[in-house]
C-alpha cells in the first residue's frame, strides 16, 4: 500500500477509472487518509443497479450522495445502467442537473430490456448536459419532445440510438439530427414501433453510419440517406426501402443486407468503395451498364438471396482492381426461391486476368452452379495465389467427390495454393 501511495494522483485516478462501477471506486476511500477523497476526482462514473441485493431506495441514495460529493470539473464518461423496475427514471433528470455544470464528454443511458416491455421515458432535464457532449448513447428509452425548446448538441460527434421511441416520429428525427452539426458517427438500431416511417439521415459531416432495421411490418418504411461525406456505411437486416440522395466520393467500406429488392439502386452511389459486402435481392436484368467500381479491392457476397450468381458476375465484370473475393451464406435457400442460373460471361472479367489473388468460399455444397463458378474462376484467374473452400456436407463420400472435382479444376489453373476443408 505504501508503494501505491507514492504514485502521483493523476496515475491513481487513471487506475481507479478502470474499476467496473463507481461503487467499487468509492470503496477505496477506506484504504488510507490519502485515498479518502481521491475518488471524488475520478473522471469516470458508472452506476449500475442490476445487482440482485440492491433496493431502489439505497441505489438512488448512493447516486445522489456520490454526485453531490463528486468534484471533478470534467467527466469523461458518465454511464447509467438501470433496471426500470428498481429505479425511477425521473431520477436521471435530477442526476443530470447535478452534473450540469461539469463538462460531460460521454453519456450512456442503458435501460435493461428484460425488465421492461416498453422504453423508459427520459425527462427533458437530461438535456441540461447536451452542450458539452461528444458521445451520447441511449438504449431502450422514449425521448420527450419540446418544440419550443429544441435540443442542441453543438459538440456531439458520436450518437448511438438503440431501441428508441421518437415523439413526433419523422419530424423529431429530422430536428434531432439537424441539431448535431459536428456529428461524424451515427449508430441506429430501430425498434419495432418507433413512430418513424421515413428515417431521414441528412448530416453533411457524417463519416460512419450503421443502421439496423428490425421492424416487423412491410408497410412502406423508408430510409433516406443524404450524407455525402460517408466513409463507412452499414445497413443490416433492413426490411424497408433505402434511398441515397447523392454520391459518396469518400466511401471506403460498405456492408448492405436488404430484404427489399428495390434498394439495389443504392449501389450507384458507392462506386468509389474499396471494401464491399452484399446480401441483397437483385432483380434479373436490373443491373445497369456503366457502373464501374474503380477502387474495389475486397468483395464479399452472401449466397442466400436468389439470383446471387447474376450479381456476382456483374460485380466481377465491373471491378477491374479486385484482389479478394469471398462467398458466404448467412442462411439456406428458401423453398420458394428460384435456383441460381449460371451464365458464363462472353468476356473474361479484367480482374480475373490481372488482379484477383484470393478466393474464399464457405458452405460450398458442390451444386452444378457452384462447380461451374469455381471452374470458371480457377480457369481464368491468372493472378490467383490462394483458393480456400470450406465445404458444407458432412458425408465423407460426397466430400471426397468434391475434392476430386476441385483437384481436376485446380490442374487447369495457375493458382499457387488450393485449400479444401
Amino acid at each position: 500500500m505504501d508503494r501505491i501511495s507514492q504514485v502521483p494522483d493523476h496515475l491513481l485516478l487513471k487506475i481507479l477509472s478502470f474499476l467496473p462501477t463507481t461503487k467499487e471506486v468509492v470503496v477505496t476511500m477506506v484504504l488510507s487518509k490519502r485515498w479518502q477523497f481521491l475518488w471524488m476526482l475520478v473522471p469516470r462514473l458508472v452506476y449500475d443497479d442490476s445487482h440482485a441485493n440492491i433496493t431502489k431506495e439505497s441505489f438512488s441514495k448512493f447516486v445522489d450522495r456520490s454526485l453531490l460529493l463528486h468534484e471533478a470539473p470534467v467527466l469523461d464518461y458518465l454511464h447509467f445502467k438501470l433496471c426500470q423496475k428498481s429505479t425511477d427514471v425521473d431520477d436521471i433528470g435530477v442526476w443530470a442537473r447535478a452534473v450540469s455544470r461539469r463538462h460531460v464528454h460521454e453519456l450512456v443511458i442503458e435501460i435493461d430490456r428484460s425488465s421492461c416491455s416498453t422504453p423508459a421515458i427520459i425527462p427533458k432535464s437530461l438535456y441540461t448536459v447536451s452542450g458539452t457532449l461528444v458521445t451520447l448513447k441511449l438504449n431502450n428509452v422514449f425521448l420527450l419532445d419540446d418544440v419550443f425548446s429544441p435540443v442542441s448538441f453543438p459538440s456531439l460527434k458520436k450518437l448511438s440510438l438503440d431501441n428508441i421511441k421518437y415523439p413526433g416520429g419523422d419530424k423529431y428525427v429530422n430536428r434531432l439530427l439537424s441539431n448535431c452539426p459536428l456529428l461524424e458517427d451515427l449508430h441506429v438500431d430501430r425498434w419495432t414501433d418507433d413512430n418513424v416511417t421515413v428515417f431521414n439521415v441528412r448530416v453533411p459531416s457524417l463519416k460512419i453510419l450503421y443502421m439496423r432495421d428490425i421492424k416487423d411490418s412491410y408497410g412502406g418504411e423508408m430510409l433516406v440517406i443524404d450524407a455525402p461525406s460517408l466513409e463507412t456505411f452499414t445497413i443490416d437486416d433492413s426490411s424497408g426501402v433505402c434511398v441515397v440522395k447523392n454520391q459518396m466520393p469518400n466511401i471506403v467500406t460498405a456492408d448492405f443486407d436488404f430484404f427489399d429488392s428495390r434498394s439495389w439502386k443504392i449501389l450507384s452511389s458507392i462506386t468509389q468503395v474499396k471494401d464491399l459486402c452484399l446480401c441483397l435481392s437483385f432483380p434479373r436484368n436490373a443491373y445497369p451498364n456503366g457502373w464501374v467500381f474503380h477502387r474495389l479491392v475486397n468483395f464479399k457476397l452472401c449466397r442466400c438471396k436468389p439470383l446471387w450468381l447474376n450479381l456476382l458476375m456483374c460485380v466481377l465484370r465491373d471491378s477491374p482492381k479486385l484482389r479478394t473475393l469471398k462467398l458466404y451464406q448467412k442462411q439456406g435457400y428458401q423453398a420458394h426461391q428460384p435456383n441460381p442460373i449460371w451464365s458464363e460471361l462472353s468476356l473474361v472479367p479484367e480482374c480475373l486476368l490481372t488482379s484477383l489473388e484470393t478466393l474464399e468460399w464457405t458452405n460450398y455444397e458442390g451444386t452444378k452452379e457452384e462447380k461451374e463458378v469455381v471452374e470458371f474462376i480457377l480457369r481464368n484467374g491468372r493472378c490467383l495465389k490462394m483458393v480456400t473452400i470450406f465445404s458444407k456436407p458432412t458425408d465423407s463420400d460426397k466430400k471426397l467427390e468434391m475434392i476430386k472435382e476441385l483437384a481436376l479444376s485446380f490442374r487447369r489453373s495457375p493458382v499457387c495454393q488450393l485449400v479444401f476443408d
